[in-house]
């Protein structure tokens, strides 16, 4: 498995999309995937298996057979999935700066006042988990 203490191995866009649609359905087959992606475009039975099996040597996906049929299901959950990528985002563009991070947010996206709210709901339990850590 190509997982390393950071994570599993980064996931090409293909990948990514076909990841979307096993955290949407929790368990997905092969043509199941590929009947979903054809909504959109033409796909290759055989470019979905391949794309799966990729996944799976990654550490992103695990399968389970149901007779001939293999069923995908995340084993990385999307959350991860979106702290791993923030994590790259810091050290390589924003120079290992967290506060860079936040700053681009606030400058280029900005937060409406929920999203404030929740932020700060957010950094205070970070803080009173971190003071609890401290304490014992």
């Amino acid at each position: 498995m190509a997982e390393s203490a950071r994570g599993p191995a980064e996931l090409t866009p293909a990948e990514g999309e076909i990841m979307e649609i096993v955290w949407d359905h929790e368990e997905v087959s092969a043509s199941e995937v590929r009947r979903i992606l054809s909504a959109t475009r033409e796909v290759a039975r055989n470019t979905v298996r391949t794309l799966l099996e990729r996944m799976e040597e990654k550490g992103w996906v695990r399968h389970r057979e149901e007779g001939r049929t293999f069923l995908y299901s995340a084993i990385q959950p999307r959350t991860a999935a979106v702290g791993w990528k923030v994590r790259e985002i810091v050290e390589t563009v924003c120079g290992g700066s967290p506060e860079a991070l936040v700053a681009a947010l606030l400058d280029y996206r900005g937060l409406n006042a929920d999203e404030l709210e929740r932020i700060r709901r957010m950094l205070s339990e970070a803080r009173a988990r971190r003071g609890k850590g401290r304490d014992a």
